[in-house]
Protein backbone atom coordinates (compact mmCIF):
# COMPACT_ATOMS: atom_id res chain seq x y z
CA UNK A 1 0.00 0.00 0.00
CA UNK A 2 2.83 2.42 0.85
CA UNK A 3 4.61 1.68 -2.44
CA UNK A 4 1.41 2.31 -4.40
CA UNK A 5 1.08 5.68 -2.75
CA UNK A 6 4.74 6.42 -3.48
CA UNK A 7 4.20 5.68 -7.19
CA UNK A 8 1.20 8.00 -7.30
CA UNK A 9 3.17 10.71 -5.47
CA UNK A 10 6.06 10.49 -7.98
CA UNK A 11 3.63 10.65 -10.91
CA UNK A 12 1.91 13.68 -9.45
CA UNK A 13 4.99 15.66 -8.36
CA UNK A 14 7.38 14.85 -11.23
CA UNK A 15 4.74 14.51 -13.95
CA UNK A 16 6.06 11.18 -15.19
CA UNK A 17 4.20 8.17 -16.52
CA UNK A 18 3.09 5.26 -14.40
CA UNK A 19 5.46 2.99 -16.33
CA UNK A 20 8.47 5.19 -15.48
CA UNK A 21 7.49 5.64 -11.81
CA UNK A 22 7.01 1.88 -11.33
CA UNK A 23 10.33 1.15 -13.02
CA UNK A 24 12.24 3.54 -10.76
CA UNK A 25 10.54 2.40 -7.52
CA UNK A 26 10.62 -1.31 -8.36
CA UNK A 27 6.85 -1.70 -8.35
CA UNK A 28 5.07 -4.15 -10.63
CA UNK A 29 2.56 -2.40 -12.87
CA UNK A 30 0.03 -5.21 -12.40
CA UNK A 31 0.33 -4.79 -8.62
CA UNK A 32 -0.03 -1.03 -8.99
CA UNK A 33 -3.26 -1.40 -10.96
CA UNK A 34 -4.74 -4.22 -8.88
CA UNK A 35 -8.12 -3.46 -7.31
CA UNK A 36 -9.06 -5.51 -4.26
CA UNK A 37 -12.23 -7.54 -4.63
CA UNK A 38 -15.08 -7.20 -2.21
CA UNK A 39 -15.38 -9.90 0.45
CA UNK A 40 -17.58 -12.82 -0.45
CA UNK A 41 -20.66 -13.46 1.65
CA UNK A 42 -18.86 -16.32 3.35
CA UNK A 43 -15.93 -14.11 4.31
CA UNK A 44 -18.28 -11.40 5.52
CA UNK A 45 -19.92 -13.95 7.84
CA UNK A 46 -16.46 -15.10 8.97
CA UNK A 47 -15.37 -11.54 9.80
CA UNK A 48 -18.66 -10.92 11.57
CA UNK A 49 -18.11 -14.04 13.70
CA UNK A 50 -14.56 -12.88 14.47
CA UNK A 51 -15.95 -9.58 15.77
CA UNK A 52 -18.39 -11.48 17.99
CA UNK A 53 -15.62 -13.67 19.42
CA UNK A 54 -13.32 -10.70 20.03
CA UNK A 55 -16.11 -8.92 21.94
CA UNK A 56 -16.78 -12.05 24.00
CA UNK A 57 -13.10 -12.80 24.62
CA UNK A 58 -11.10 -9.54 24.51
CA UNK A 59 -7.98 -11.28 25.85
CA UNK A 60 -7.85 -13.88 23.05
CA UNK A 61 -5.28 -13.52 20.26
CA UNK A 62 -5.69 -14.68 16.66
CA UNK A 63 -4.58 -18.25 17.45
CA UNK A 64 -7.29 -18.69 20.07
CA UNK A 65 -9.84 -17.07 17.74
CA UNK A 66 -8.78 -19.59 15.06
CA UNK A 67 -9.36 -22.45 17.51
CA UNK A 68 -12.78 -21.07 18.48
CA UNK A 69 -13.78 -20.73 14.81
CA UNK A 70 -12.77 -24.34 14.20
CA UNK A 71 -14.95 -25.36 17.14
CA UNK A 72 -17.81 -23.60 15.34
CA UNK A 73 -17.13 -25.67 12.21
CA UNK A 74 -15.20 -23.12 10.12
CA UNK A 75 -12.43 -24.64 7.97
CA UNK A 76 -9.80 -21.91 8.34
CA UNK A 77 -6.07 -21.76 8.92
CA UNK A 78 -4.16 -19.38 11.21
CA UNK A 79 -2.59 -17.44 8.31
CA UNK A 80 -5.98 -16.43 6.92
CA UNK A 81 -7.27 -15.42 10.34
CA UNK A 82 -4.08 -13.46 11.03
CA UNK A 83 -4.52 -11.54 7.74
CA UNK A 84 -8.13 -10.69 8.61
CA UNK A 85 -7.10 -9.92 12.21
CA UNK A 86 -4.58 -7.33 10.97
CA UNK A 87 -7.01 -5.91 8.44
CA UNK A 88 -9.73 -5.41 11.06
CA UNK A 89 -7.29 -3.81 13.49
CA UNK A 90 -7.78 -6.27 16.35
CA UNK A 91 -5.21 -6.08 19.14
CA UNK A 92 -4.67 -7.71 22.53
CA UNK A 93 -3.16 -5.41 25.18
CA UNK A 94 0.35 -6.55 26.01
CA UNK A 95 1.13 -7.57 29.58
CA UNK A 96 4.20 -6.27 31.33
CA UNK A 97 5.77 -9.30 32.98
CA UNK A 98 8.30 -9.17 35.78
CA UNK A 99 11.25 -11.52 35.69
CA UNK A 100 11.29 -14.12 38.44
CA UNK A 101 13.68 -16.79 39.55
CA UNK A 102 12.45 -20.35 39.32
CA UNK A 103 13.11 -21.03 43.00
CA UNK A 104 14.78 -24.01 44.59
CA UNK A 105 11.96 -25.86 46.34
CA UNK A 106 11.74 -29.57 45.55
CA UNK A 107 7.94 -29.25 45.48
CA UNK A 108 7.91 -26.60 42.73
CA UNK A 109 5.82 -27.36 39.65
CA UNK A 110 8.86 -27.38 37.36
CA UNK A 111 10.59 -30.02 39.54
CA UNK A 112 7.65 -32.27 40.48
CA UNK A 113 5.62 -32.42 37.28
CA UNK A 114 2.25 -34.10 36.86
CA UNK A 115 2.56 -37.25 34.73
CA UNK A 116 -1.06 -38.37 34.44
CA UNK A 117 -4.63 -37.40 35.26
CA UNK A 118 -5.24 -36.90 39.01
CA UNK A 119 -1.51 -37.19 39.69
CA UNK A 120 -1.18 -33.61 41.00
CA UNK A 121 -3.90 -31.12 41.90
CA UNK A 122 -3.11 -27.47 42.60
CA UNK A 123 -5.21 -25.13 44.72
CA UNK A 124 -5.02 -21.50 45.75
CA UNK A 125 -7.00 -18.35 46.62
CA UNK A 126 -7.49 -14.98 44.96
CA UNK A 127 -9.32 -11.91 46.27
CA UNK A 128 -11.70 -9.42 44.67
CA UNK A 129 -14.51 -7.06 45.69
CA UNK A 130 -18.11 -6.33 44.72
CA UNK A 131 -19.16 -2.94 43.38
CA UNK A 132 -20.14 -2.04 46.95
CA UNK A 133 -16.63 -2.73 48.22
CA UNK A 134 -17.40 -5.95 50.07
CA UNK A 135 -14.75 -8.69 49.84
CA UNK A 136 -14.95 -11.78 47.63
CA UNK A 137 -12.64 -14.75 48.14
CA UNK A 138 -12.17 -17.11 45.20
CA UNK A 139 -10.93 -20.67 45.64
CA UNK A 140 -9.99 -23.02 42.81
CA UNK A 141 -8.62 -26.53 42.32
CA UNK A 142 -6.89 -27.43 39.05
CA UNK A 143 -5.71 -30.78 37.69
CA UNK A 144 -2.17 -29.96 36.54
CA UNK A 145 -2.05 -32.66 33.86
CA UNK A 146 -5.41 -32.14 32.12
CA UNK A 147 -5.72 -28.43 33.13
CA UNK A 148 -9.32 -29.07 34.22
CA UNK A 149 -10.78 -26.64 36.72
CA UNK A 150 -12.26 -29.06 39.24
CA UNK A 151 -13.75 -26.45 41.56
CA UNK A 152 -14.26 -22.68 41.46
CA UNK A 153 -15.88 -21.40 44.64
CA UNK A 154 -16.50 -17.80 45.68
CA UNK A 155 -17.65 -16.61 49.10
CA UNK A 156 -17.12 -13.82 51.61
CA UNK A 157 -14.84 -16.06 53.63
CA UNK A 158 -13.47 -19.57 53.02
CA UNK A 159 -12.05 -21.39 56.03
CA UNK A 160 -10.11 -24.64 56.31
CA UNK A 161 -13.37 -26.39 57.24
CA UNK A 162 -15.01 -25.29 54.00
CA UNK A 163 -11.93 -26.25 51.98
CA UNK A 164 -12.22 -29.75 53.49
CA UNK A 165 -15.91 -29.91 52.55
CA UNK A 166 -15.05 -29.05 48.93
CA UNK A 167 -12.34 -31.70 48.88
CA UNK A 168 -14.72 -34.34 50.22
CA UNK A 169 -17.21 -33.62 47.43
CA UNK A 170 -14.46 -33.96 44.82
CA UNK A 171 -13.15 -37.19 46.38
CA UNK A 172 -16.65 -38.69 46.10
CA UNK A 173 -17.37 -37.53 42.54
CA UNK A 174 -13.93 -37.78 40.95
CA UNK A 175 -11.56 -39.74 43.18
CA UNK A 176 -8.46 -38.96 45.23
CA UNK A 177 -5.33 -37.33 43.80
CA UNK A 178 -1.87 -38.64 44.53
CA UNK A 179 -0.52 -35.17 45.40
CA UNK A 180 -1.92 -31.71 46.14
CA UNK A 181 0.32 -28.68 45.59
CA UNK A 182 -0.28 -25.45 47.52
CA UNK A 183 1.38 -22.60 49.37
CA UNK A 184 1.63 -22.44 53.15
CA UNK A 185 -1.61 -20.58 53.78
CA UNK A 186 -3.45 -21.35 57.03
CA UNK A 187 -6.33 -22.99 55.16
CA UNK A 188 -3.95 -25.50 53.53
CA UNK A 189 -1.70 -26.38 56.48
CA UNK A 190 -4.60 -26.86 58.90
CA UNK A 191 -4.23 -30.02 60.97
CA UNK A 192 -7.60 -31.48 59.95
CA UNK A 193 -6.81 -31.17 56.24
CA UNK A 194 -3.36 -32.72 56.59
CA UNK A 195 -4.73 -35.60 58.68
CA UNK A 196 -7.55 -36.24 56.20
CA UNK A 197 -5.18 -36.25 53.21
CA UNK A 198 -2.82 -38.58 55.04
CA UNK A 199 -5.63 -41.07 55.75
CA UNK A 200 -6.63 -41.31 52.07
CA UNK A 201 -3.04 -41.50 50.87
CA UNK A 202 -2.71 -38.07 49.19
CA UNK A 203 0.60 -36.32 49.76
CA UNK A 204 0.93 -32.55 50.19
CA UNK A 205 3.46 -30.56 48.16
CA UNK A 206 4.04 -27.26 49.97
CA UNK A 207 5.98 -24.71 47.94
CA UNK A 208 8.64 -22.40 49.38
CA UNK A 209 7.33 -19.33 51.26
CA UNK A 210 7.27 -16.20 49.10
CA UNK A 211 7.57 -18.14 45.83
CA UNK A 212 4.06 -18.26 44.29
CA UNK A 213 5.51 -19.09 40.85
CA UNK A 214 6.37 -22.55 42.20
CA UNK A 215 2.61 -23.20 42.16
CA UNK A 216 2.57 -22.17 38.52
CA UNK A 217 -0.55 -23.98 37.32
CA UNK A 218 -2.75 -22.39 39.97
CA UNK A 219 -1.16 -18.98 39.29
CA UNK A 220 -1.70 -19.44 35.56
CA UNK A 221 -5.38 -20.29 36.06
CA UNK A 222 -5.93 -17.26 38.30
CA UNK A 223 -4.10 -15.03 35.82
CA UNK A 224 -6.60 -16.03 33.14
CA UNK A 225 -9.51 -15.77 35.57
CA UNK A 226 -8.56 -12.20 36.45
CA UNK A 227 -7.84 -11.25 32.85
CA UNK A 228 -10.98 -12.81 31.34
CA UNK A 229 -13.51 -12.39 34.16
CA UNK A 230 -12.55 -10.31 37.21
CA UNK A 231 -11.14 -7.40 35.18
CA UNK A 232 -14.09 -7.52 32.77
CA UNK A 233 -17.18 -8.00 34.94
CA UNK A 234 -18.46 -6.12 37.98
CA UNK A 235 -20.26 -8.12 40.66
CA UNK A 236 -23.20 -6.47 42.39
CA UNK A 237 -23.39 -9.11 45.11
CA UNK A 238 -22.26 -12.60 46.08
CA UNK A 239 -25.06 -14.37 44.20
CA UNK A 240 -24.03 -12.71 40.94
CA UNK A 241 -20.36 -13.60 41.52
CA UNK A 242 -21.34 -17.26 42.07
CA UNK A 243 -23.33 -17.30 38.84
CA UNK A 244 -20.38 -15.91 36.89
CA UNK A 245 -18.05 -18.42 38.60
CA UNK A 246 -20.19 -21.36 37.48
CA UNK A 247 -20.45 -20.00 33.94
CA UNK A 248 -16.70 -19.35 33.72
CA UNK A 249 -15.85 -22.83 34.99
CA UNK A 250 -18.07 -24.42 32.36
CA UNK A 251 -16.64 -22.19 29.62
CA UNK A 252 -13.06 -22.91 30.72
CA UNK A 253 -13.51 -26.69 30.83
CA UNK A 254 -15.85 -27.30 27.92
CA UNK A 255 -15.30 -24.55 25.32
CA UNK A 256 -12.09 -22.60 25.96
CA UNK A 257 -9.17 -23.97 23.85
CA UNK A 258 -5.91 -24.41 25.76
CA UNK A 259 -2.68 -23.71 23.87
CA UNK A 260 -0.58 -26.19 25.90
CA UNK A 261 -3.09 -28.95 25.04
CA UNK A 262 -2.84 -28.38 21.28
CA UNK A 263 -5.85 -26.04 21.42
CA UNK A 264 -8.10 -28.74 22.82
CA UNK A 265 -10.40 -27.96 25.71
CA UNK A 266 -9.41 -29.47 29.08
CA UNK A 267 -12.47 -31.74 29.10
CA UNK A 268 -11.74 -33.00 25.59
CA UNK A 269 -8.11 -33.67 26.49
CA UNK A 270 -9.14 -35.49 29.69
CA UNK A 271 -11.55 -37.73 27.76
CA UNK A 272 -8.84 -38.66 25.28
CA UNK A 273 -6.36 -39.41 28.06
CA UNK A 274 -8.90 -41.65 29.81
CA UNK A 275 -9.77 -43.49 26.57
CA UNK A 276 -6.10 -44.00 25.68
CA UNK A 277 -5.34 -45.37 29.12
CA UNK A 278 -8.32 -47.73 28.92
CA UNK A 279 -7.12 -49.06 25.56
CA UNK A 280 -3.63 -49.66 26.93
CA UNK A 281 -4.87 -51.57 29.96
CA UNK A 282 -7.66 -53.34 28.08
CA UNK A 283 -10.16 -52.38 30.76
CA UNK A 284 -13.07 -49.97 30.96
CA UNK A 285 -12.31 -46.47 32.28
CA UNK A 286 -12.41 -46.43 36.08
CA UNK A 287 -15.43 -44.98 37.80
CA UNK A 288 -14.96 -41.62 39.45
CA UNK A 289 -15.09 -42.81 43.03
CA UNK A 290 -12.77 -42.47 46.00
CA UNK A 291 -11.74 -46.10 45.74
CA UNK A 292 -8.33 -45.45 47.18
CA UNK A 293 -9.82 -44.28 50.47
CA UNK A 294 -10.52 -46.76 53.24
CA UNK A 295 -14.07 -47.72 54.14
CA UNK A 296 -13.92 -45.61 57.31
CA UNK A 297 -12.72 -42.54 55.46
CA UNK A 298 -15.34 -43.06 52.75
CA UNK A 299 -18.07 -43.24 55.38
CA UNK A 300 -16.78 -40.07 57.01
CA UNK A 301 -16.64 -38.32 53.63
CA UNK A 302 -20.20 -39.34 52.77
CA UNK A 303 -21.53 -38.11 56.10
CA UNK A 304 -19.74 -34.80 55.73
CA UNK A 305 -20.92 -34.38 52.15
CA UNK A 306 -24.57 -34.89 53.18
CA UNK A 307 -24.29 -32.02 55.65
CA UNK A 308 -22.48 -29.68 53.28
CA UNK A 309 -24.06 -30.64 49.95
CA UNK A 310 -26.58 -27.81 49.64
CA UNK A 311 -24.03 -25.04 50.20
CA UNK A 312 -21.38 -26.65 48.03
CA UNK A 313 -23.66 -27.38 45.11
CA UNK A 314 -24.62 -23.70 44.99
CA UNK A 315 -20.95 -22.89 44.54
CA UNK A 316 -19.95 -25.76 42.24
CA UNK A 317 -22.93 -26.38 39.98
CA UNK A 318 -25.10 -23.25 40.00
CA UNK A 319 -26.10 -22.79 36.35
CA UNK A 320 -28.97 -20.29 36.30
CA UNK A 321 -28.86 -16.53 36.68
CA UNK A 322 -30.05 -15.57 40.19
CA UNK A 323 -32.64 -12.90 40.67
CA UNK A 324 -30.68 -9.88 41.84
CA UNK A 325 -32.06 -7.61 44.52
Amino acid sequence: MRRREAVKHVQRELEVSERRACEVLGQSRSTQRYQAKEDSKEQQRLVSRMHELVRQHPRYGYRFITAKLRQDGWRVNPKRIYRLWRREGFKVPQKVRKRRRLGGSENACHRRRAERKDHVWAWDFIHDRTTGGRPLKWFSIVDEYTRENLALVVDRSITAEKVLDILVMLFITRGCPEHIRSDNGPEFIAKRIREHLERIGSQTLYIAPGAPWENGYAESFFSRLRSELLNVEEFANLAEARWFAARHREEYNERRPHSSLGYQTPSEFARRVTSARARQTGAAPPALTAASASAGVQAEATAKADGAQRTLMENLTLTTQPELS
